[in-house]
């Protein structure tokens, strides 16, 4: 409960830290002279855009610097940006795996609640390069066409388009994504397919019922809320957290 309730407190600091958007106050003036005017904009918004997200030219405070820039590689170059958006999660997952360890000692000596440490020592940098090179050649693309596609298939965002996409992503694309993974680290540690095949049996389904017990509600708020060119960023700033559990998983 504890790595859910971290997990979906940082989606919606994610989500939070780019803003609501914001009307223009041209905008503003326009819908206040003609209320009618709002449902109007409301029924052609176009898919592109995410109310969770503020205008790519607009920043609060300077708190997102390069936004309108990232947006427009979005747009000229999805895949790219996509890709590089996933290597950084998977490099910043990492890396906390790699430095935070969160110690429970049981009973007799109690530690409650868990504490968080630093580890001081080395960082494992084969590992660190290994996971973000991952999310750059595989999570970024794979993501890209995986969300344009369910979004083409499954439009709108009432209640049961969100949850069929729910449903499909954690039912079908999670145990495809798992077993990628585990079966490129297996390779890239120079396993035999044996091996990687064991590997996949005894924690795919470790694996999947972690997934099943934050990603549900993480992609309620993203297929509701995102647009699906935002897909991917929304949910590498939620999935820093879970890389933190892939890369422990899978390092072991």
């Amino acid at each position: 409960m504890k790595l859910i309730s971290i997990l979906v407190t940082a989606s919606c600091i994610t989500a939070q830290a780019f803003g609501v958007s914001q009307k223009s106050s041209l905008a503003k003036k326009a819908t206040a002279t003609n209320p009618a005017l709002v449902s109007g904009l409301r029924s052609k918004a176009p898919a592109t855009v995410s109310p969770l997200f503020r205008e790519a030219d607009l920043t609060r405070g300077g708190a997102v610097p390069g936004w309108a820039a990232y947006n427009n590689q979005l747009d000229k170059n999805p895949i790219t940006a996509k890709a590089c958006t996933s290597a950084v999660g998977f490099f910043l997952g990492d890396l906390l795996a790699q430095r935070l360890i969160i110690l429970t000692i049981h009973p007799p000596f109690i530690i409650h609640p868990p504490q968080l440490f630093i580890v001081k020592s080395g960082i494992d940098v084969k590992r660190l390069v290994t996971l973000s090179v991952f999310g750059f050649i595989y999570h970024g693309p794979s993501g890209h066409y995986f969300y344009n596609w369910l979004d083409s298939k499954i439009s709108g965002t009432d209640g049961v388009s969100v949850a069929s996409k729910v449903a499909i992503d954690q039912i079908f694309w999670c145990p495809i994504f798992m077993c990628v993974f585990f079966t490129y680290l297996g390779l890239v540690s120079g396993d035999s397919f044996g091996t990687i095949g064991n590997k996949i049996k005894t924690d795919l389904l470790t694996a999947v019922q972690g997934s099943w017990k934050i990603w549900p509600v993480v992609h309620a708020i993203n297929f509701k809320f995102i647009s699906t060119k935002h897909r991917l960023v929304f949910i590498n700033g939620v999935q820093i957290v879970f890389n933190m559990f892939l890369s422990l998983l899978g390092s072991k």
